[in-house]
């Protein structure tokens, strides 16, 4: 009990900090926000809301200025099976992402961070 108040009580006060120190977005013109957009809309973050991992991974979505569809693994029992029967097991942050007839499940924040900086950072 006092163990999950404790992780509770952290992941509200990471939440907290993070807001606190949102970065800015990063500034585009209009035709390279629009082709991000467009790249982006085949992505999807699976994500808990308080986990330390995820939130540096949306970070890093919010200062590349990037929109991506978040998916809360878990609190939405939907989200979670999507997650555990298609990308095989229950660990964020995982990005999925469509790219032609095939899907790739990326896990662990560091992997997905260096994929985003590579794929948005210089556009």
């Amino acid at each position: 009990m006092l163990m999950k108040a404790l992780r509770v009580g952290l992941g509200q006060l990471v939440i907290l900090v993070d807001f606190l120190t949102r970065p800015g977005k990063k500034k585009r013109t209009p035709q390279a926000q629009a082709a991000v957009e467009a790249s982006a809309k085949d992505l999807t973050l699976y994500q808990f809301n308080a986990c330390p991992f995820c939130v540096k991974t949306r970070r890093t979505l919010r200062r590349l200025n990037v929109p991506v569809a978040l998916r809360d693994a878990k609190n939405n029992e939907l989200d979670r099976q999507t997650l555990l029967n298609e990308g095989g097991k229950i660990k964020v942050p995982c990005l999925r992402i469509e790219e032609a007839d095939k899907t790739v499940w990326m896990y662990e924040s560091k992997v997905i961070i260096d994929y985003l900086n590579q794929r948005f950072a210089a556009v």
